[in-house]
């Protein structure tokens, strides 16, 4: 974990309730994909944590959703404008797994975090396809940004991600999926795949101390900001 002050470089809306930021600072630097950042922000007690949709050795690159006081405030903010961020927390995806044509799998604004994922599966030498999934057309974020990598995406707008015709029919050996717990039971319930599933989770301190995040798993309690956010199937408990 490191804080360090950013410059906000961009603050943009793509959709009516999404915003893309892009930030400028050395902390950028070493970000794993599926770990996230917390933002201090004016006004309010705890910080926000938000998952890091892309990075370089000196940008990061986030994708929020405005749901309340945080983030609409954060939705405010200026080019140019300083945040107090800390930055490389949680445990992030393993692009090491034994797969090769992995299924990466995500809702709504569980959709970011996936996105850098998909750049390192690329780099090392695997061939992902994306299933995204939302709730009206006019929220599809990413899915351009997914096909300039030269990967297969699939975007699901009615009904679940678990009726798309590439879930139903199998065609991976592997699945990386972020979203809502629903969503996540589901894909959990059908397939007989191993994966990495990366929670959603309400967040205080957001990193490891207050232990205000923790779930049960097959290997005792763990702490979705430090030892998550993303679990191995078979770890996870319902």
């Amino acid at each position: 974990m490191n804080q360090s002050i950013f410059t906000v470089k961009e603050n943009l809306s793509i959709n009516p309730s999404v915003f893309r930021m892009t930030l400028e600072g050395a902390a950028a630097k070493g970000h794993k994909p599926g770990q996230f950042v917390n933002f201090q922000i004016d006004g309010c007690y705890l910080r926000r944590p938000i998952s890091v949709c892309d990075s370089t050795d000196t940008t990061l690159t986030v994708m929020y959703k405005v749901v309340g006081e945080g983030t609409e405030k954060l939705s405010k903010i200026k080019s140019g404008e300083k945040l107090d961020i800390l930055t490389h927390l949680g445990n992030g995806f393993d692009v090491t797994a034994e797969c090769s044509a992995p299924l990466l799998i995500g809702g709504g604004i569980g959709c970011p975090p996936l996105f850098k994922l998909a750049k390192e599966l690329i780099a090392v030498g695997k061939k992902p396809c994306v299933l995204l999934g939302f709730n009206d057309p006019a929220e599809v974020i990413l899915a351009d940004d997914f096909k300039e990598l030269g990967v297969d995406v699939t975007v699901v707008t009615k009904g679940f991600v678990t009726q798309a015709d590439i879930f139903v029919e199998g065609k991976f050996d592997y699945i990386y999926t972020c979203g809502p717990i629903p969503m996540l039971k589901a894909i959990y319930d059908g397939s007989k795949t191993s994966g990495q599933y990366s929670f959603e989770e309400r967040m205080g301190c957001g990193f490891g101390a207050c232990m205000g995040c923790s779930c049960k798993t097959k290997y005792g309690n763990k702490r979705i900001c430090k030892d998550g956010p993303v679990l191995v199937k078979e770890e996870i408990i319902w």
